[in-house]
């Protein structure tokens, strides 16, 4: 097929776009770098060194003769060129990662709030409009986030998209009814997903637009199959307070000696998944398109689920690491469960990649590595959610600022 991915020199775009490639496919990224622009303004770099897109795509073509074209278009401010493009070279299958991700980035500030609403938003809609313009019947892969469904804890597991309801009608029966389960976001970032939601649902209702959502957990690991293949096709590995996921956070703070920073009672259970089997879910679900005029297909990505705290406190049993219980800058309950379903891909194939597989290692040996490119004062989370919490959060971990003498 003749894949476009958009954002596809992001965290889980480039070890995508890498896959796909490997396995055949045409391959275009679309991506106007913003990722890199907020690494600048943030202060902070990918713990592994990154090159440029271009020089990545050029290794990728001397190692394996195929080509991965690049393209940088801002798909949130590019409409025209957007679809131009689209009419031109009318991809089977679009893969969308382009949008900001962060959740803590995206509490930052008034500004950033603003950021991730018209990034995000915009760039979904350009999308969808762009493909019924245009007449282009091609199958959209969105990769959404377990975050829509929120955190809260109901005694029930979390369905893969859709909650069978019964409604009371006014003549006093009970009909059955699937509607999309209740969004619940966490952040303006899942709050940006929640809305990407809708307009899924009436772009495959109103125009057929087929599409596959996938509500993804979070990403583990560096690796994958096909970054390992030149040190420069390396992926990013963030572990700054608004981009590092919570494992990877914990495997580089124990790799430089840093306390593992959990955040309230650590009780919050989130939901993993392994970066390899993250753009293994991707292919499965482009080789398995819905119909057109099938309503939105909805995948739950995860493939396991712990409590912070748990994480933490196997990683220091494995490492000698100290934990540090911080205040949480994050408005959420301080305890909950988590049950999610994840049949479909299970039934599809995916031979989950789980913690117990020692690959946590892998991780601490490229942490190790590049510990000399760690800016110890961007490890903490400082992003508060409300005006409230941010004079209770602790800015020094460690403990080792200077204090004024009295």
């Amino acid at each position: 097929m003749k894949i476009a991915i958009l954002g596809g020199d992001g965290f889980v775009g480039w070890p995508t776009a890498l896959h796909l490639s490997d396995a055949g496919h045409d391959i275009h990224i679309l991506d106007n770098l913003s990722r890199r622009w907020i690494d600048t303004e943030l202060g902070v770099q990918s713990l592994t060194p990154m090159d440029s897109i271009q020089e990545r795509t050029r290794i990728w073509h001397s190692e394996t003769g195929r080509r991965i074209h690049f393209n940088l278009i801002d798909l949130a401010r590019d409409y025209e060129l957007l679809k131009k493009w689209l009419a031109e070279h009318r991809p089977d299958a679009i893969v969308h990662f382009a949008e900001q991700r962060a959740a803590p980035y995206s509490m930052k500030s008034d500004r950033h709030k603003n950021y991730t609403v018209n990034n995000n938003v915009n760039a979904t809609h350009n999308l969808l409009n762009a493909l019924v313009e245009l007449e282009l019947d091609a199958h959209l892969v969105h990769l959404g986030t377990m975050g829509v469904y929120g955190y809260s804890t109901v005694g029930a597991a979390i369905p893969e998209g859709y909650l069978p309801v019964g409604i009371e009608t006014m003549g006093g029966e009970t009909v059955s009814q699937e509607i999309l389960y209740p969004s619940n976001p966490g952040s303006i970032y899942h709050m940006t997903k929640c809305l990407d939601q809708l307009l899924f649902q009436f772009y495959a209702k109103n125009d057929g637009v087929r599409i596959t959502d996938l509500h993804q957990g979070i990403v583990w690991g560096t690796h994958t199959e096909q970054t390992r293949r030149h040190p420069q096709l390396i992926n990013r590995f963030d572990y700054d307070g608004d981009y590092g996921t919570v494992l990877n956070r914990f495997l580089i703070q124990a790799a430089i000696g840093y306390p593992l920073t959990v955040h309230g009672t650590g009780g919050q259970t989130r939901a993993f998944i392994h970066i390899q089997d993250s753009v293994r879910c991707i292919e499965l679900a482009l080789d398995n398109p819905p119909a057109r005029g099938s309503r939105v297909e909805i995948f739950n990505q995860m493939t396991e689920t712990h409590r912070v705290r748990d994480l933490a406190e196997m990683i220091a049993k494995i490492t000698g690491s100290e934990i540090a219980w911080l205040p949480n800058p994050r408005k959420e309950a301080a305890e909950n469960d988590l049950v999610v379903h994840n049949e479909k891909f299970l039934a599809l194939g995916l031979n989950p990649i789980r913690l117990e597989d020692g690959l946590l290692s892998e991780i601490v040996d490229v942490a190790k590595k590049f510990a000399y490119r760690v800016d110890r004062s961007r490890v903490p989370a400082v992003s508060a959610w409300t005006k409230d919490i941010a004079p209770l959060i602790n800015h020094d971990p460690e403990g080792k600022r200077l204090k004024s003498v009295s």
